[in-house]
């Protein structure tokens, strides 16, 4: 909604209709999200989400599967209702990116030099593709044209990428009620995420472990502490600011307003969050 605001103010937007239907596209971010949150669940066979019962450990997988479908299929009806082909392309890419960015995730076999270009696009596809595009397409539904629509992708993007990398480094600093996940729980799940990947410049042994997925006796224990040893989370928490800096430039060259203000305070928040 922030978006939304900062660009009818740069288009010269009142309607209070255009508003409503980027509104439209809001509930559809929060309930797309809402439903990879649901089948992550499933996924990971995990018992708790922030700290409380998750519903995979609440109801039967079969339950909770149909829930996620259902909330996807309300979801685009609410979409096809706006009856904007270039809004509906735009939505339906974030399903798609979703469900290819959990294949990636569950099989992940590259070589060592590819890894972090894996991993990136991974993290596009399941977290940055859900705001940069949602964004895009509150940009559209407003009028604007390829250049502003563009902005809008680019600051989701960086966003969504910049809160992930927190993410991942949270998992290694962060006590459980703070996260409200257990720490480790990447590793726990095999993944290899940016710090582990950072530290293996410093500690080659980490190669093989990430291979096999953590999977043997002492992996994950003897990962975490790498990690923590090499400069593993200070390269992650660069890239973030990184990542947060972009987004911020970008909303500085939409008309100032109290939301491309907001904005740049979303940046702000993203990097300095600690759960």
């Amino acid at each position: 909604m922030l978006m939304a605001r900062a660009v009818n103010a740069q288009l010269g937007i009142t309607s209070s209709t255009i508003l409503n239907q980027q509104r439209q596209i809001a509930l559809f971010s929060e309930m797309v999200h809402s439903a990879s949150l649901v089948h992550d669940d499933v996924i990971d066979q995990s018992d708790y989400r922030r700290g409380k019962p998750s519903v995979n450990a609440l109801w039967n997988h079969k339950k909770v599967t149909m829930a996620g479908d259902y909330i996807l299929a309300v979801a685009s009806i609410m979409i096809s209702r706006l009856k904007n082909d270039d809004v509906t392309l735009c939505l339906s890419q974030i399903l798609t990116d979703l469900v290819q960015g959990e294949f990636m995730q569950l099989g992940s076999k590259e070589s060592e030099n590819e890894r972090f270009t894996h991993y990136i696009t991974k993290t596009y596809r399941k977290t940055g593709s859900l705001i940069a595009n949602t964004l895009k397409a509150t940009a559209i539904m407003a009028g604007a044209d390829s250049e502003l629509s563009e902005l809008a992708f680019q600051y989701g993007r960086n966003i969504g990428l910049a809160f992930q990398l927190v993410d991942d480094m949270l998992d290694f600093v962060s006590s459980t009620e703070t996260l409200g996940k257990p720490a480790a729980a990447d590793l726990k799940l095999g993944l290899a995420t940016a710090p582990v990947l950072f530290a293996c410049e410093k500690y080659p042994e980490l190669n093989p472990m990430i291979t096999r997925r953590f999977n043997e006796p002492g992996d994950v224990e003897y990962a975490f502490e790498l990690v923590h040893k090499s400069q593993g989370l200070e390269q992650t928490e660069f890239l973030a600011k990184k990542h947060c800096l972009e987004a911020i430039n970008l909303a500085r060259q939409l008309t100032p307003s109290p939301y491309q203000k907001g904005l740049e305070v979303v940046s702000e928040i993203v990097i300095n969050r600690m759960k």
